[in-house]
């Protein structure tokens, strides 16, 4: 998969097909468009292309509030990569972009590749005051020579699949119905700092992971994870989200315990999956009653994860 990071003029010279969309999570609704995409471009012999944006436009038409992603931008591409498109547009979103008309704004995307079909999902509406809806992205194509296709919404259960649903669901700590409708686990990502310390002095060390500030954290509480290195390597982990009321905390921390696991992971960018819940994060009496709460979450780890236990 090639990676524009702009939409210039002669990007590509093969006729393509192309979907359009913010693609927050790329979940199962954002899935099954771009391999329409992709599909539909291998039957005609075409390029397939994926145009999305940075940063996400609700920074632009509503700055000030809170983004709460689902993807930083490393995971959306990982993510579109997995669905094999030949090419991955990242446009530019600014203020200057938002007062574009749909049809000033598919001439600038006709410019840089010979668009000849575009699909996108039932309720895709872009430009100014989203007025290019499906029927006047359609006048445009008449005018700039190219077919739409709308996909219906991806249904799971009855319900729509959506970014914002999935985001309800991972702020209420619902990382398991969170990761039914993303087809994965749900994930974050981010950089290890060095922390105070307390885990190791109590016996279980953990990785303190600096998170995108606008990716959306899930509600506190203890969670059953992966963690995946950068080496590669994959442990079994437990991961605690929360302000550490045992010891009177108040700045909101994501700790994650590597099970069986030893080495130096600072400064070092991990991914982590998470699973499942356990429990919520609660205050303990003490060091003794917090301690034997973190051995019985480690073993309900081991159970959700399919870990046996050490000797």
């Amino acid at each position: 998969m090639q990676i524009a990071r702009d939409l210039v003029p002669g990007l590509a010279n093969r006729a393509t097909v192309l979907t359009i969309g913010r693609f927050d999570g790329v979940h199962l609704g954002h899935q099954q468009l771009i391999r329409t995409t992709v599909e539909r471009a291998r039957a005609l012999d075409m390029l397939s292309a994926v145009l999305t944006w940075e940063p996400n436009p609700r920074a632009v038409l509503q700055p000030g509030q809170p983004l709460q992603l689902l993807t930083d931008l490393d995971e959306k591409i990982e993510q579109i990569r997995r669905l094999e498109p030949d090419l991955l547009i990242i446009a530019p979103f600014t203020n200057e972009i938002r007062q574009l008309s749909a049809a000033e704004y598919m001439a600038r995307i006709c410019a840089a590749v010979p668009v000849r079909e575009i699909w996108v999902g039932e309720d895709f509406a872009m430009g100014r005051g989203r007025e290019g809806d499906i029927p006047r992205l359609m006048e445009i194509g008449r005018e700039l020579g190219f077919a739409v296709g709308a996909l219906s919404k991806y249904m799971m259960a009855g319900i729509p699949v959506s970014s914002s649903r999935i985001r309800e669901l991972v702020l209420a700590g619902n990382v398991a119905g969170a990761g039914a409708l993303l087809g994965r686990p749900f994930a974050l990502r981010g950089l290890v700092t060095r922390g105070d310390g307390r885990g190791r002095q109590i016996g279980f060390p953990t990785a303190n992971l600096q998170v995108n500030p606008d990716v959306v954290v899930p509600a506190h509480g203890v969670y059953a994870c992966r963690t995946y290195l950068a080496t590669g390597e994959v442990v079994p982990t437990v991961t605690n989200i929360g302000v550490r009321p045992t010891f009177d905390g108040t700045r909101q921390v994501v700790e994650a315990h590597l099970i069986d696991w030893q080495g130096d992971l600072y400064d070092q960018h991990l991914r982590i999956e998470l699973l499942m819940r356990l429990r919520n994060e609660r205050k303990f009496s003490g060091i003794d009653e917090l301690v034997a709460q973190i051995r019985h979450d480690v073993a309900e780890a081991r159970v959700v994860l399919g870990v046996p236990t050490t000797s």
